[in-house]
């Protein structure tokens, strides 16, 4: 469903988004701007600053975009996403899939938890609980059988394969599952705050950020410790920016298998600004 609202007063621009590497060629090109405000934090902290007004505009995991108390557009100027292997989030366990008992999830992201659920029901009949677990850099030695990671942990700070052999990439078992890419995360804004100038200025840092691949890497490969190559694989290959209309569906077809797995209540249909 797409509405065109009428627009708001344009004013100074707040807008909360992750930190993590994989935000960088949506949010780098506004960096400095003085009509700008960013407000970094991790996914699951930017629910509260949207839903509290100290942001207009977040880059938020789509499970909040059902959980928020404040009605939201989505807006697509631009995404986190993927379409296959997704690389930083997975799944490590010492046993295999069929055997899971208990996942220890990383508290960061929303979407990733749901996802984890939906993907060892539907793909390995095991629907097992969930325990959060925040884990920490170089603090799996002794840790639990099976976990959730996402984010930069996932390449600089992975557990040791030997101690943790088994490794499901949840972009990547989204894909064999459905057909279809995979959103964690999507510009929303709030329907009493709507801002068409902000969402314009939002796909155009998209645009100007699929053209800065080497800038980005000359600035945050060493500061996030990741292999150049790896990260330039992973911006120009693993991730996906631009909401198309596969990843749209894509959207819709993950708020519907979570609806109906009873991981997630879908309160509203994905309405788009458009």
């Amino acid at each position: 469903m797409n509405i065109t609202p009428d627009k708001t007063p344009p004013g100074h621009h707040r807008v909360g988004c992750v930190s993590f590497l994989n935000s960088k060629p949506l949010i780098d090109p506004l960096v400095g701007r003085s009509d700008v405000d960013i407000r970094f934090a991790v996914p699951s902290a930017l629910l509260p600053l949207i839903e509290s007004g100290s942001v207009s505009t977040a880059l938020l995991s789509v499970v909040d975009y059902q959980a928020c108390s404040q009605d939201l557009f989505l807006v697509p100027a631009g995404m986190i996403g993927c379409d296959g292997p997704t690389l930083t989030v997975r799944i490590f366990s010492r046993v295999p899939p069929e055997q899971m008992k208990v996942l220890h999830g990383d508290t960061d992201s929303h979407t990733s938890v749901v996802l984890a659920r939906l993907i060892l029901r539907e793909s390995f009949h095991r629907d097992i609980p969930l325990v959060p677990h925040s884990a920490h850099e170089g603090d799996h030695r002794g840790g639990p059988e099976t976990m959730l990671l996402i984010g930069d942990k996932v390449v600089n700070a992975a557990p040791d394969p030997v101690e943790y052999p088994f490794q499901l990439d949840l972009g990547d078992e989204w894909k064999k599952l459905t057909g279809l890419p995979f959103v964690f995360a999507m510009w929303m804004m709030r329907r009493d705050s709507v801002d068409r100038e902000l969402a314009r200025t939002l796909a155009q840092a998209r645009e100007q950020g699929a053209s800065m691949t080497e800038r980005l890497l000359d600035r945050y490969c060493e500061e996030k410790r990741w292999p150049r190559e790896l990260a330039r694989r992973y911006f120009t290959v693993y991730l996906k920016y631009e909401v198309t209309p596969q990843a749209r569906r894509g959207l819709e077809e993950f708020y519907r298998r979570a609806a109906g797995a009873g991981l997630l209540a879908c309160r509203r249909a994905p309405v788009f600004l458009d």
